[in-house]
């Protein structure tokens, strides 16, 4: 009976391997029968990872680079001051951020020079451009991307637009920034009150105390909690 058993386990195993070699007969009778195909297959996936590699190396990195300088002309004017140039060029060789946020729109420095046009309009008190441009920034710098949320919630502030600048500190407070998070937080919780919102003053408040304890804005959080209760 053992000998019995054995031998089904034999032929089981039998037409199993019997099984994979059909299989295996199978997938090569394909390959062998489609190798036209499967030619045009690996040649137009090679052409399309010749074409990316030809986009970055031709397209993309000079563009970039290329936005890089421009966004060095537009600096010299901004650190100067110069606002207006700095924005809208110098009828030279500075085109300005304004033009490069537009024409470089995919790239980082694109992005890079957005932020400095909403800067260069909160600076001239055009609040409404401001925020255009502050919130075509986008980047996941830890310091860079809190600041420009929160001079985002400044600009719409300025705008009495109160439940826009609430949400834009609110983004800025969740970086956890040692530096922007108390501040933004502080503003938020005084646009809570003005709102007359005081649950998520109160919140905004605590949160200082509780996870700030060291920041400027925390020396004198109680008498804002005091108000908010």
């Amino acid at each position: 009976m053992a000998k019995t058993k054995k031998k089904q386990e034999f032929e089981k195993q039998d037409e199993q391997l019997q099984e994979v070699n059909e299989a295996l007969t199978g997938a090569g009778k394909w390959i062998e029968d489609n190798a036209n195909l499967i030619s045009w297959i690996v040649a137009g996936i090679a052409i399309v990872v010749m074409a990316v590699i030809a986009i970055n190396q031709y397209v993309i990195k000079p563009k970039a680079l290329e936005a890089a300088n421009e966004n060095a002309k537009a600096e010299a004017y901004f650190l100067a001051g110069d606002f207006e140039k700095a924005l809208n060029g110098d009828d030279a060789e500075c085109i300005g951020f304004e033009a490069i946020a537009d024409e470089y729109s995919l790239y980082q420095q694109g992005k890079l020079a957005a932020l400095y046009a909403g800067i260069c309009y909160f600076e001239k008190g055009e609040y409404e451009e401001a925020a255009h441009f502050l919130k075509k920034f986008d980047a996941d710098d830890l310091n860079v991307a809190p600041a420009a949320r929160q001079l985002l919630g400044d600009a719409y502030v300025e705008l009495q637009e109160y439940g826009k600048a609430a949400k834009a500190f609110e983004a800025a407070a969740k970086s956890g920034n040692e530096l922007v998070a108390p501040m933004a937080l502080k503003k938020a919780g005084l646009v809570y009150l003005h709102e007359d919102q005081k649950a998520k003053a109160l919140k905004a408040f605590k949160t200082i105390k509780a996870d700030y304890p060291q920041s400027a804005e925390a020396q004198d959080i109680d008498k804002y909690i005091a108000i908010a209760e």
